[in-house]
């Protein structure tokens, strides 16, 4: 790859969910100091969860591993309505850093189920964010993963229906799942704004212009991140060779051999500390400049949870990161 091109895409990393939840983490550490238990690893990214444990954050599963009166912090990807009642019946101090453009689906389906409606999900079962929307309620959502699914879904009845998805899914197979949901339930109701969320959309938007003029990708983020993974699949259909690494030590000099053209782009909850140590070692590989696509401007900004305003006058000291 000696003399080739590094094309940065735009935007990639961190979206304002990921910044929110993060930065929970971190206020609570420095206003009530560690442990912070945080149930589930707060976002998809091996890099944040192994510093924010090195400050003192402590990552359960099981809310039994919580001792009593401590400060709990719900992950980015949204928690059932089991888990929250669970972790009020245990008295924690707890901090939703469920991202607001999941919430909005949990009240969506909250809403129409009081009016009657079933749901059907399109997302990957597992996956923590799917736990969290279909936990919203008892029964009567049901969860589709393909379009073969869409024809052996079935619920009670089909007067009222509506459908809702995971915000971290591609963009396309959810389009083709949701026209097979409409093709079988011509009356189901749709949110009116995709529940795909603006950063996964502007990701792959971006991957996909990038993959045009690109012989290689490199998508930076964890395994288990959903969004990441989408990265690397919108490429690959693209024709593109496409590869997700969660750091630079895990690039391989034979992915780039004769290449010209290397795209670079990261997952929603993937630091830019992440993406600038990959640049420096496909330096280290032959790559001689570096250059950022035009793309979306992301202005998106959440606010946070009542009840983490560091109050120096208390003596509580502001991470420097965080002034």
């Amino acid at each position: 790859m000696h003399g080739s091109e590094v094309v940065l895409a735009e935007p990639r990393g961190f979206c304002a969910g990921v910044d929110r939840a993060i930065e929970i983490v971190e206020r609570a550490i420095a206003k009530f100091g560690s442990p912070i238990y945080v149930r589930h690893e707060i976002v998809h990214n091996t890099y944040v969860v192994e510093s924010l444990k090195a400050r003192g954050a402590i990552f359960i599963e099981d809310l039994a591993k919580v001792p009593p009166g401590a400060t709990l912090v719900f992950s980015a990807h949204g928690v059932s309505r089991a888990v929250q009642q669970e972790a009020e019946a245990r008295g924690f101090q707890i901090f939703d850093a469920t991202c607001p453009l999941v919430t909005k689906v949990h009240v969506e389906v909250a809403k129409l189920a009081r009016e009657g409606y079933e749901f059907i999900m399109i997302g990957h079962e597992g996956h923590p964010e799917v736990e969290g929307t279909m936990g919203q309620l008892d029964e009567g959502i049901h969860l589709v993963e393909t379009v073969d699914d869409v024809a052996r879904v079935a619920p009670r009845q089909t007067d009222r229906l509506a459908v809702v998805t995971q915000t971290t899914l591609s963009v396309d197979d959810a389009a083709g799942i949701t026209a097979a949901v409409k093709a079988r339930f011509p009356q189901i109701r749709e949110p009116k704004q995709q529940d795909i969320c603006y950063a996964t959309q502007n990701r792959q938007d971006a991957v996909k212009l990038m993959s045009t003029e690109v012989d290689v990708v490199v998508v930076v983020g964890s395994p288990t991140s959903s969004n990441s993974n989408r990265l690397r699949e919108v490429a690959q259909r693209k024709g593109i060779a496409a590869y997700m690494v969660d750091n630079a030590g895990e690039l391989r000099p034979e992915w780039f051999a004769g290449k010209t053209r290397v795209g670079l782009t990261a997952g929603a909850s993937a630091p830019d500390v992440l993406v600038q140590q990959v640049i420096e070692r496909l330096r280290e590989l032959g790559a001689v400049s570096v250059r950022k696509m035009a793309g979306e401007a992301e202005t998106m900004k959440f606010p946070l949870p009542k009840g983490l305003k560091i109050d120096e006058a208390l003596g509580e000291t502001v991470p420097a990161h965080l002034r």
